[in-house]
């Protein structure tokens, strides 16, 4: 560290940036969670420079040499903040920059920046080191007081102030914004007055520059502005949540926010009365800074931030589907298993045509447009009719759960009665599919053979489809994984939908149409358009779920891969086919492992599909629980005194609760 020292005082007017790269490498800890190693080194060189007057002036200079002589103000204006492009456009910039990345512009400060701290996990170090360490070192250089700044930077600060204003009040009159909140049309923009007042700060502080005995400017004013688009952008993520949104207005308000962040933290630099005041939030704005450039060709990020209000409203509308699943009162649970049942005779009928599809001599492609027309049509009509498929409820649930648990009202105790009331709901909506999907299959294949004088699924058949289901001797349970995962990204296209139809007003267009009025009349088109709004997600859901289910197998068959998906309430049906064709003469083995197959599917499909959709949930809030084993251990002591609760809702339940509709 000596030597480095020694030469930057040798060379304190270079633009050369190559010393202060070595100087950062050997501050840089071996490891970047090591922050103990990092806070020594740091300590080190703040020792070094205290007491070592000429060495601290030497990086004085040079540091003030490399600041000098380049462009500060767009590492202020554009590191960390989102670009002017859309999210395909930005995702594409940064897959090719990760493989091939852009040239670099020694005349700008941003790009020397990204040299300096060229490791992907600076930021971990340089922001998990106390402030206080790297204040200690800031002081040792002994900065003057306001003379350096104003000499090498206050400047370039101004400029960045004025770029970012008009930045937000461009944001501010984009037509999506206006969109979703028209007063901005109405009332004067705080997105415009703001920048009157930004221009009016600044020319004040370029008059002080030249005349230091001018009237500092107060930045006062510029900051209830910019609180009140702050409170703008809040209101917008509100009707949001009622009038859905896009990828593209999630990426307008994070821009927004950024840019205000950001405008907010040059302006207490500027408005620092002193070098040491400034230092404080010249440190956390640097950490900002090293950690915006680390990440910023990281593709989770890109997702992540661009995508966290579409994820919130899909989750949300999932959420307030997920009201109608859980069952409070023995009525509600009643009314479930009626819904089930429904759902279970269907799917008896489904279970049937794909066994027939299975017959047949087609091509692989002829299969799954077969099979995912089968599943997709069956499950969109069981939601016209109001019925309930079990495996459907995990990815609405688990967004309930996690919508009690972001409100910090809940008790523990409410949520163990909450987490009760959804495995009773899912218990009761599992036995409602299969005990009436394996009688209607068995029914139908019984009445198959009475009608047809032959089996409706052979000897070979039969034995194909008992193998399916044991849990031993085939992949039924990694296949019931993978239509977990189905189930789960079902949910999130019925999310998204249903957002997609409040964003875009799909009723309301479709009532513009023409040549749809005359074909359906008024009083009919008026109620095709307001169901397809309120249900265009799950019809979307259940068709893609289909789709899914469909052509997994076949795909899996065409790449050579051992996937494919096992859904309880087919394999339940499925079973009862193979009974039948077998003529009632299984062993005690096959009974045995086929049960367990049929239960421990159902287990894998809800554990697999809730488990992912309560994640997603609970990401989508920015809600982590640190309380999960404490809750676990409630529901296991209410496991323990009252086991029947967690099957059947008690009779005083009845006054409690929620009154809800399955459907």
């Amino acid at each position: 560290m000596d030597s480095i020292l020694t030469r930057i005082q040798a060379s304190a007017s270079s633009r050369d940036t190559s010393l202060l790269q070595e100087l950062v490498d050997t501050v840089r800890p071996t490891h970047a969670s090591d922050l103990q190693q990092a806070t020594n080194r740091l300590r080190a060189l703040a020792h070094l420079l205290a007491t070592q007057p000429e060495w601290a002036q030497g990086l004085r200079d040079y540091l003030a040499g490399i600041i000098g002589q380049r462009k500060l103000v767009h590492l202020l204006t554009d590191t960390g903040i989102l670009q002017n492009q859309g999210f395909f456009g930005e995702l594409w910039r940064r897959l090719n920059h990760k493989w091939l990345p852009p040239t670099v512009n020694d005349d700008y400060l941003k790009d020397v920046f990204g040299q300096v701290f060229d490791r992907p996990d600076d930021y971990r170090w340089i922001n998990g080191v106390d402030p206080s360490v790297w204040l200690a070192l800031l002081r040792a250089l002994r900065l003057p007081q306001r003379a350096w700044l104003r000499e090498h930077g206050l400047g370039e600060l101004l400029e960045a102030v004025q770029v970012l204003s008009y930045r937000i009040s461009a944001i501010g009159l984009e037509p999506e914004l206006v969109r979703v909140h028209p007063a901005i049309e109405r009332f004067e923009s705080p997105f415009l007055r703001q920048n009157a007042e930004v221009v009016q700060f600044t020319e004040a502080w370029r008059a002080r520059l030249v005349d230091p005995q001018t009237e500092a400017p107060d930045a006062r004013h510029i900051d209830v502005l910019l609180g009140q688009c702050e409170d703008i952008i809040g209101r917008a993520k509100r009707t949001a949540s009622v009038q859905g949104v896009s990828v593209s207005l999630t990426r307008l308000l994070l821009r927004l926010t950024q840019s205000i962040k950001r405008l907010r933290a040059v302006l207490q630099l500027v408005e620092a009365p002193s070098t040491d005041a400034a230092l404080p939030g010249a440190i956390e704005l640097f950490g900002q800074l090293v950690e915006a450039d680390n990440r910023k060709w990281s593709l989770s990020d890109l997702f992540q931030t661009n995508t966290e209000l579409l994820a919130l409203q899909v989750t949300e509308h999932a959420g307030r589907s997920g009201e109608h699943y859980v069952a409070s009162t023995r009525s509600e649970w009643l009314s479930i298993m009626r819904s089930a049942s429904g759902a279970g005779f269907i799917v008896g009928f489904m279970a049937m045509l794909k066994v027939l599809m299975a017959s047949l001599v087609l091509a692989p492609i002829g299969y799954a447009v077969l099979y995912s027309l089968n599943y997709a049509l069956g499950f969109m009509l069981i939601h016209v009719l109001h019925f309930t498929v079990a495996t459907k409820q995990p990815a609405m649930t688990a967004a309930r759960i996690a919508a009690a648990i972001n409100d910090g009202s809940k008790k523990l105790d409410e949520l163990a009665d909450l987490v009760v009331k959804v495995l009773r709901s899912q218990f009761v909506a599992i036995v409602g599919n299969v005990a009436i999907a394996m009688p209607t299959a068995f029914a139908i294949a019984f009445g198959w053979q009475y009608a047809f004088g032959s089996k409706l699924a052979g000897a070979e058949k039969s034995l194909h489809l008992l193998h399916d289901i044991d849990p031993l001797h085939s992949l039924a349970l990694p296949h019931a994984a993978i239509a977990g995962v189905c189930l789960f990204l079902a949910g999130l296209i019925s999310g998204y939908y249903d957002n997609k139809a409040a964003y875009n007003d799909i009723a309301a267009r479709l009532r513009q149409l023409s040549w749809l009025r005359r074909l359906l009349g008024e009083q009919r088109l008026a109620r095709v358009t307001t169901y397809i709004g309120q249900n265009l997600g799950a019809l979307a859901g259940n068709f893609f779920f289909g789709i899914m289910l469909g052509t997994i197998g076949t795909i899996g068959y065409v790449f050579g891969l051992p996937i494919d998906i096992r859904h309880v309430t087919f394999s339940s049906a499925n079973f009862a086919f193979a009974l039948v064709g077998l003529d009632y003469q299984l062993t005690t083995q096959q009974w045995v492992l086929s049960l367990a197959g049929i239960a421990l599917v159902a287990l894998t499909n809800l554990a697999v599909s809730f488990s992912l959709a309560l994640m997603v949930a609970l990401r989508s809030r920015r809600v982590s629980f640190g309380q999960g084993s404490a809750l676990l251990g409630l529901v296991w002591q209410r496991f323990r005194q009252s086991p029947r609760s967690f099957f059947v809702p008690p009779r005083e339940a009845e006054t409690d609760g929620e009154r809800l509709n399955p459907h």
